[in-house]
């Protein structure tokens, strides 16, 4: 008798994302299944459980990724639409509101701040960066509320879809979530106080695999009682994992907060920990 295959799905998962993420037109599950060699019914009960959403919605959220930038660059809206994969504008609009929780027009803007939204082991994930570096890197559940916050955190910019350079950023961070090896050197444009600045370089300081307490980062930057304002120069991170906010635990060992949810947190801390056995 057979032993049956054992899959190793976050790293086929992530192999389907990037298959859809490569797609020119709309793969079928079944097409899907079929090179990631895994029954189709189990890859979208498996992509849905773990990554939030079916393959097709995350088809559709990347058609839509793309329809913001081609919307700058074709001469309609309607050759916009299809050169991004839809087959007429009703349906972009749908898939727009099902997928990302709002409609095109709520995505295109004039480019001063590039972003790219996509799946990863830990649910959605969300890059921005200026010309300058990555300004914006979170993860989430519902992409309308992140790409909101985003919008919001940064009041007086101009946001549009940016894949060309981010793309291959976004895989980088991507594949260190999934199997962490070394250090993130990517560049970023951060903004915050001097204390801040302080604290976000302390914590790129730890190393992969290591924790620190909120207390001992405040006695490396020599302000022994600062250890409340390390807490909330933590919570004020807006980029995850580059600036690995999520070493900083308890004096307790306690996890305690994390911006984008403890559950995340202990994930990361587990996985990096795992590379030091």
């Amino acid at each position: 008798m057979k032993s049956r295959r054992k899959i190793d799905w976050p790293r086929v998962l992530l192999d389907a994302c990037r298959s859809i993420e490569r797609s020119e037109s709309e793969q079928t599950l079944t097409e899907l299944a079929d090179e990631l060699q895994v029954s189709p019914s189990e890859l979208q009960r498996q992509f849905k459980r773990r990554l939030g959403v079916s393959p097709k919605a995350y088809g559709q959220a990347l058609q839509l990724h793309r329809l913001t930038r081609l919307a700058t660059l074709e001469r309609t809206a309607l050759e916009a639409t299809l050169a991004a994969g839809f087959e007429s504008t009703a349906v972009a609009y749908s898939a727009a509101g099902n997928a990302l929780g709002v409609p095109p027009g709520g995505l295109r803007k004039a480019l001063h701040i590039g972003w790219w939204l996509g799946l990863s082991d830990l649910g959605w994930m969300l890059l921005a960066a200026t010309e300058r570096g990555i300004c914006w890197l979170a993860f989430g559940d519902q992409p309308g509320a992140m790409l909101q916050e985003l919008h919001a955190a940064f009041p007086r910019a101009r946001f549009g879809n940016d894949e060309p350079r981010l793309l291959e950023w976004f895989e980088r961070v991507r594949e260190f979530v999934l199997l962490p090896k070394e250090a993130l050197d990517l560049p970023m444009d951060v903004q915050g106080t001097a204390f801040q600045a302080r604290v976000w370089r302390a914590l790129r300081r730890i190393p992969l695999g290591g924790t620190a307490s909120y207390g001992e980062v405040a006695r490396q930057l020599g302000e022994p009682t600062a250890s409340r304002a390390v807490a909330s120069a933590c919570a004020d991170n807006k980029i995850a994992l580059l600036i690995p906010c999520h070493r900083v635990i308890g004096a307790d060992g306690r996890l305690a907060g994390y911006r984008w949810g403890v559950e995340r947190k202990a994930a990361l801390l587990a996985r990096e920990a795992a590379t030091q056995e």
